[in-house]
Order: structure tokens, then C-alpha cells, then sequence
């Protein structure tokens, strides 16, 4: 039943006849020297084949978890330690109650019903999924992913996710996302800027922004764990807690962050608290057809805000307020300059303009 090259729809097929025979048990010594010479053909095969005991062992525990008269409709038995699935012995024909057709017909029908469940679920857990996702400029989106988790995606930002038997990974290209992460027994990772985001049940956001990444954990926790070949814990975030890590040596600062702001800007709020005004601008000029465009002194000013994204007079006001900047409306935008050298400016912070609205 071998086949060097088989479409994944026909590995399922053998995996689940594979899956069969073991849980009926008495291979010969030949078939089982055959089912192993199967078993390392391919990493599909084995892939495949963790793939169909793994859902047995789950409807068994399913089958497990209903009513005994439900269970009595010829589902499967508990699974055994060794991941095989056994099935119900067979009486003699003198102990079997009688049975009316329409109860053999249904019993028929739900055992066709979870074979097919099976093989369904089985080649598409098994066969890994990719795609890429990405939101233009001022049209941030939101996307549900293959097993359920929601991704925030910011304007101009892009991702992409690969979902596979053992794990699912997110590569964050460019931008913003946040994650309402789904349940699985498969762990969940988000990639950026040679840092991986180790989610453990939770809604966290990643912001790459020009000199460092920010990660802000809204529920639950994540790990954050360096890339550069040593793999050594950066930052063990919880609700409420948000790291920087500078990209030049991964220098980690944590904080305490207000969980409403990491997700302001689902609802196109821009809230920053001691942010340098080029990173507000880069947030600013994701939404929005006028561009703020900021010189090197008055960029590297920090401030703390709360705006609306496309609110471009509040945004205008705002600036004007601040002591050290200057404005100026051009034909391409709003230029801000530094009124004094940044050295002799001390940091900037203006009451917020209205909470965050989720």
C-alpha cells in the first residue's frame, strides 16, 4: 500500500487503515515490517499517523464525557496509554440482544459519520496551512486566523502565519498587531526584529517601531525570548506589564502600562505615554492622508497623548501646545521643527484628550 510520492488525501487514507489495524491488533510479523517501512517513508506518514491517534484518543475521551445510553450507539472505547485505540470486543451471537434495523442502521450511520469527521479533520490538522496578511495604508483590519485566534492588523503592517500539526507560528513583518489568542494544545509564537513572543493564553500586541519593539500584554502572559542563537529569556510579561527592546543590543526595559492604551488603537485612538514624537508621527501617518513630518530634533522629544487618529486639528493643537515645537502647514502635510535644541528641552506631557474607547 506504499507509495513514494501519494497525494495527502491518499497518506490519510493509509493512516486511518494503518490506525485500524493496529487498534484491532494481531499484525503479523510481515505486516508490522511493512507498517513501519510505511511509518518512515515520509515525514508525512508519521505525521499523519500522530495526526489520526491523537483524534481517536479525543473522541474517545469525547465518548467518554456523554450519557452511558448515548455511548451504548457504538462509539469507540477509551483509548489506552499507548495511543491506540481499541475496539469494542465482539460478543458471541447468542450473548448480542436483538436489535431493531432502524438501531443497526444508526449505529452504522454514526460510525460512517465519525469516520468521515476523522479523516476530515485529520489531513486538515496534518497538512499545514500558510497565509499572508497585510492592511494597506489607513485601513488597519481584522482578520480570524485557522484555529480561531483574532489578529488586530495596523495600516501598513504585514504578517505571516503557519499553522501545523505540533505549533502555530506568526511572522510580523512590518507594523502592528494585536492577538485575542484561541485555546489549542498547540503552543503559539509571533516572530519580529530577531525576537520571539512565546504566548501563554493570552491578548498581547507587537508594535515594531524604529528603534525598538514594543510588546504590551493586555490578558495572561508571554514570554519574550531573544533570536540571536542563545535563546535566553528577555522579559516574562503579565496583564498589565509592556517591554521595550532596543534592536542594537536588546537592552529590555518593563514597565507598568494601563491595559485599555495597548489596544487603543483598535478603535483609531493614538495614546502614548513618554513616546518619542517620531514613533507618534509614524502611528499618526499610518491613518491618515496628511503626514506629520518631523525633523531629527524635534523627533527624538518624548511626549505623552491621547488622540484620535484622524481628529488632524486636535492633532495640529496639540503640537502647537508644546513649548519646545514648532508647526507649519505645507502643501504635503504639517512640518514640526525643534524650537531649541533638544538638549535644554525638558520632556513634554499634556493632559489626555478623553479615554481610550474599546
Amino acid at each position: 500500500m506504499t507509495e513514494r510520492n501519494p497525494a495527502p488525501g491518499r497518506i490519510a487514507e493509509e493512516a486511518l487503515e494503518w490506525h485500524a489495524r493496529q487498534r484491532q491488533g494481531g499484525l503479523q510479523a510481515a505486516q508490522q515490517a511493512e507498517f513501519m517501512e510505511w511509518l518512515v517513508a515520509s515525514p508525512e506518514h508519521l505525521r499523519e499517523y500522530l495526526a489520526v491517534g491523537r483524534l481517536a484518543a479525543e473522541l474517545a475521551d469525547a465518548m467518554r464525557a456523554m450519557p452511558a445510553d448515548a455511548r451504548q450507539t457504538g462509539g469507540p472505547s477509551p483509548a489506552r496509554a499507548d495511543n491506540v485505540v481499541a475496539l469494542p470486543t465482539r460478543r458471541r451471537t447468542h450473548d448480542m440482544p436483538v436489535s431493531s434495523p432502524r438501531r443497526a442502521h444508526g449505529r452504522r450511520w454514526l460510525a460512517a459519520a465519525v469516520l468521515v469527521l476523522t479523516v476530515g479533520v485529520a489531513v486538515r490538522m496534518a497538512i499545514p496551512q500558510s497565509a499572508h496578511y497585510a492592511a494597506e495604508h489607513g485601513e488597519p483590519r481584522r482578520v480570524e486566523l485557522p484555529d480561531g485566534t483574532v489578529a488586530h492588523l495596523n495600516a501598513e503592517s504585514a504578517m505571516r502565519v503557519r499553522f501545523g500539526l505540533f505549533g502555530r507560528r506568526i511572522e510580523l513583518e512590518r507594523g502592528q498587531a494585536s492577538f485575542v489568542v484561541a485555546p489549542d494544545r498547540r503552543p503559539l509564537s509571533v516572530h519580529a526584529a530577531g525576537l520571539q513572543m512565546q504566548d501563554i493564553g493570552t491578548t498581547f500586541d507587537v508594535s515594531l517601531q524604529r528603534e525598538q519593539a514594543r510588546i504590551g500584554v493586555a490578558e495572561g502572559r508571554v514570554q519574550v525570548i531573544g533570536e540571536d542563537g542563545e535563546g535566553r529569556m528577555l522579559a516574562d510579561l503579565h496583564a498589565g506589564q509592556s517591554a521595550r527592546v532596543a534592536y542594537r543590543d536588546l537592552a529590555v526595559t518593563v514597565r507598568d502600562e494601563d491595559v485599555d492604551t495597548m489596544t487603543a488603537w483598535w478603535t483609531r485612538r493614538i495614546v502614548f505615554h513618554d513616546e518619542s514624537l517620531r514613533d507618534v508621527a509614524d502611528a499618526f501617518n499610518r491613518l491618515n492622508g496628511t503626514r506629520l513630518q518631523v525633523d531629527d530634533a524635534a523627533g527624538a522629544m518624548r511626549l505623552t497623548g491621547n488622540l484620535r487618529a484622524d481628529d488632524l486639528a486636535s492633532m495640529r493643537a496639540f503640537l502647537d501646545q508644546q513649548p519646545m515645537l514648532v508647526t507649519r502647514a505645507t502643501a504635503g502635510g504639517i512640518e514640526v521643527s525643534a524650537r531649541v535644541s533638544p538638549v535644554h528641552a525638558s520632556r513634554a506631557s499634556v493632559p489626555s484628550t478623553g479615554a481610550p474607547n474599546r
